[in-house]
């Protein structure tokens, strides 16, 4: 599959190593499109494919178009890009917020689909929730979802207006973990250990605590009361949490952060 990049910022890019390091297309079946000149010279160091910085017919030779700018920036490239497409491509859309239908529309192309991913696809360990037009074919769909599960995990939608939650939930989560990360290593420091410390023992707490996760057959309430006994140290904090209505102001957040994402995928 030859294949080419439009925005080839951090999401883009982890896209392109991840189809290089699992040689699902060759460096010469590449073409990067980027504008901005210090990415470019960053992206000649790498040699992932051809280079460019416009958009010119040699796109219509591609099978896959993946859209990577940010959503504010599509409207600056949908023209140039709807005069070089041809109907037998695919557009794999990961720009949060905008609809396949408005990019069916700018693109004036019906093959359309559009994921959102999260940052640990930059390491090979991200989820991306997809959804796609009915005239995207079935072995197509396959041959992309491949591509996407390069990046880590993947999840098919047959509703494109759950790609909302997904945003909130998967797409915005890093931020979540890093929040609590850093509020716990903030905490150590001020019970007096140094912050290399304080964040040595946060880490690998969280890494241990996900593998757990996975391999314990228990549920997160049957975990919990695991580690929380009777009158100790853990209820104490558990109970402080609650006072505070932590878990309601967590989901309230989710919800907020899906809230934004319907408003931005109607303009």
């Amino acid at each position: 599959m030859k294949i080419a990049i439009i925005g080839c910022g951090n999401m883009g890019m982890a896209f392109a190593r991840a189809f290089l390091k699992f040689d699902l297309v060759r460096k010469e079946d590449f073409l990067l499109v980027e504008k901005s000149e210090d990415r470019m010279e960053k992206l000649s160091s790498f040699q992932p494919g051809v280079i460019t910085g416009v958009i010119s017919p040699q796109i219509g030779e591609y099978d896959l178009v993946i859209l990577s700018v940010k959503p504010q920036d599509f409207t600056s490239v949908s023209g140039a890009l709807r005069e070089v497409m041809n109907p037998g491509q695919v557009v794999l859309s990961i720009m949060a917020g905008v609809t396949i239908q408005i990019i069916q529309e700018a693109l004036d192309h019906k093959a359309v689909i559009r994921a959102m991913p999260n940052t640990p696809a930059m390491l090979g360990m991200g989820i991306t929730a997809y959804a796609a037009s009915p005239e995207v074919e079935m072995n197509q769909l396959r041959k992309i979802e491949n591509l996407i599960n390069a990046t880590g995990r993947s999840v098919f939608l047959e509703d494109e207006d759950q790609l909302n939650a997904v945003t909130a939930l998967s797409g915005s989560g890093p931020a979540y973990f890093f929040y609590v990360v850093k509020a716990m290593i903030e905490a150590g420091k001020q019970m007096g250990f140094e912050e290399s410390v304080s964040a040595l023992l946060v880490k690998q707490t969280m890494l241990g605590s996900f593998h757990l996760i996975n391999t314990a057959d228990k549920s997160l309430d049957e975990l919990i009361k695991a580690v929380a006994s009777k009158g100790g140290t853990t209820e104490a904090a558990l109970r402080q949490f609650e006072a505070g209505n932590l878990d309601e102001t967590l989901k309230q957040g989710i919800l907020a952060a899906q809230q934004r994402s319907k408003e931005l995928s109607k303009g």
